[in-house]
């Protein structure tokens, strides 16, 4: 009788009532709360429309009930070395350019073209996208051996080689992404040709022989010298953290590599392959050095911030070329004998695997495989099929037979 209560009074009537709507209320509570967290997560998994199927990614903790048969399928790919690949061809060819910008919004200008010694030659400046050249305004002084740093909307081309006054230049322009204009005191202050710059528009250092100099966006002044003279050499990196190799001095070109560091020059890693009239891009911990001369070469070396290595090579060995980019990401254009070839630098992908699972729900199979191998987890009876038992693994053709307990 523990579990009986008699009601004598209207009180007793009262306090069982109080209790029966108590109790009836934690138990709608705990419905609505249980109702709700499994609204939140169906609307998780479906983005609030209905819930299956579900395609997409999903990360699941903990047991999961299927009812019915169900696959998952991914691919999975690896990334490799970085190889070069045919871009758009150049609409006018030349080589001793110069380049700017990246290898999806790269910039070519100035160089030998086939009007280099008429007064309009040299002039040429063509914007790259990503696949394909289109014009951009013209230089004001047509030259060669000149010098580039900046992007496709904010470049330098300073200094280089004038046909038609025959004599060296010291003038430097900036292009705005679709027309040039001369810097008003802007002048090098060294009246040389075959220099290397990198750095951006208001932070630039050009180097050649034994001449280091920085740009501020408006004037030029003397930084420290190069320890090794040379010229015709490459350079990549910022005005603070540059890189500086290859060259020629002295009928030989040469394979030693300095870095800046906004002060002064320290020696870095030698190429693999010495060489002059060559291209570079990236940044002084991660450089690229291709092409370059004596003889013609379609080398590739990517520089770590202490060392060069081999990279891929270019599909056509050149020299008087011109670069832009990263090391990962860079372009390679125009060239010895005025070539319009433009080639880019990426890393390979491929397809590595792809990854699938499947339940089925009228044997009760689950199968996972990826390509050309399966692992099933199946019963017993696929011994009866011919697998040899490898300590509770069957081995059945090429698939793995796992027996589930």
């Amino acid at each position: 009788m523990a579990n009986w209560k008699k009601i004598t009074t209207d009180a007793d009537l009262t306090a069982i009532s109080a209790s029966l709507t108590t109790t009836d209320q934690a138990i709608s509570a705990s419905v609505a709360a249980l109702s709700g967290s499994a609204s939140t997560a169906r609307g998780l998994l479906s983005g609030g429309g209905d819930p299956f199927p579900h395609t997409g990614s999903a990360e699941i903790t903990g047991s999961l009930g299927v009812t019915g048969s169900v696959s998952f399928s991914t691919e999975i790919t690896t990334v490799g070395a970085a190889v070069w690949s045919a871009g758009g061809a150049l609409a006018t060819g030349r080589h001793l350019l110069a380049g700017a910008g990246t290898q999806t919004a790269g910039l070519a200008f100035g160089g030998y073209d086939a009007g280099f010694y008429s007064a309009g030659g040299g002039k040429c400046t063509e914007e790259y996208n990503g696949s394909s050249w289109s014009a951009g305004g013209d230089l004001n002084i047509g030259r060669t051996r000149l010098m580039g740093t900046g992007t496709q909307t904010a470049a330098l081309a300073i200094a280089g080689y004038d046909p038609v006054s025959a004599s060296n230049i010291n003038t430097t322009e900036e292009y705005n992404g679709s027309t040039w204009s001369t810097i008003a005191g802007g002048n090098t202050i060294n009246l040389t040709q075959g220099r290397s710059a990198f750095g951006i528009t208001s932070a630039t250092v050009a180097v050649d022989g034994i001449y280091t100099e920085e740009f501020n966006g408006a004037t030029w002044s003397t930084g420290n010298a190069l320890s090794t003279t040379r010229y015709t050499l490459a350079g990549a990196g910022t005005q603070t953290a540059g890189l500086a190799f290859g060259g020629y001095i002295s009928f030989s070109a040469r394979s030693c590599t300095e870095e800046y560091n906004g002060t002064s020059w320290t020696a870095g890693g030698a190429l693999s392959t010495a060489r002059y009239e060559l291209a570079g891009a990236g940044t002084q911990n991660a450089g690229l050095a291709f092409g370059g001369g004596s003889p013609y070469t379609n080398a590739t070396e990517e520089y770590n911030g202490s060392s060069w290595a081999a990279g891929s090579a270019l599909a056509t060995a050149r020299s008087g070329l011109a670069g832009a980019g990263t090391q990962t990401a860079a372009l390679a254009f125009g060239g010895y004998t005025r070539t319009t070839s433009t080639e880019e630098y990426s890393p390979s992908t491929t397809l590595a695997l792809t990854k699938t699972f499947d339940y089925s729900e009228s044997t009760g199979a689950v199968i996972l495989s990826q390509v050309s191998s399966s692992l099933n987890f199946v019963d017993d009876t696929a011994a009866a099929t011919g697998g040899i038992p490898l300590g509770g693994l069957y081995r059945n053709g090429n698939f793995i037979v796992i027996r589930l307990t």
